[in-house]
């Protein structure tokens, strides 16, 4: 079944007023902003005005956006890098806003981080053989977008002090 976006046509003076107040509820990014407005029927141009002038009022900041989206991800649903990377991508944020958002991540708490994944994981996995469960806590950890190397590298040093 296909989702229908339903646009609503709004002037630009009630989309302008009611996206405001989207903003200020929280953290959103240029992009879907812009698909936002357009559906509320707005055309192209008018919208990307209307974007200019939340990003000069400071309703939409993509800097800020990634550095909170980037946290958040990693923080509350536990992320890896490449995963916050495509979503951020996914967003069309700027390599600059990426990169640094990235570097906010501290490299501590990241790997605390893996190792509390690595952990949890070895306590649930069924596999009495070594080397399945050692790929099975790999294989979860990549898909949540950790670095391969870096799992590894934390699943070998917990394994050994085991």
């Amino acid at each position: 079944m296909e989702h229908k976006v339903t646009k609503i046509k709004l002037s630009a003076e009630a989309a302008y007023h009611k996206i405001k107040s989207w903003c200020a509820y929280q953290e959103r990014s240029q992009n879907e902003t812009l698909k936002k407005l357009s559906e509320f029927g707005l055309q192209q141009s008018e919208a990307e005005i209307i974007l200019a002038n939340l990003i000069s009022e400071n309703f939409v900041n993509e800097e800020r956006f990634a550095a909170t989206y980037a946290s958040g991800k990693f923080r509350i649903k536990h992320w890896g890098r490449h995963k916050i990377k495509m979503g951020l991508r996914e967003h069309k944020v700027s390599d600059y806003s990426l990169k640094n958002a990235l570097q906010s991540i501290d490299e501590n708490e990241y790997l605390e981080t893996i190792e509390k994944l690595i952990q949890k994981k070895l306590e649930t996995s069924k596999s009495l053989e070594d080397q399945k469960k050692k790929y099975q806590v790999t294989k979860y950890l990549i898909s949540r977008g950790f670095e391969a190397d870096i799992v590894t590298q934390q699943l070998n040093k917990i394994l050994k002090g085991n």
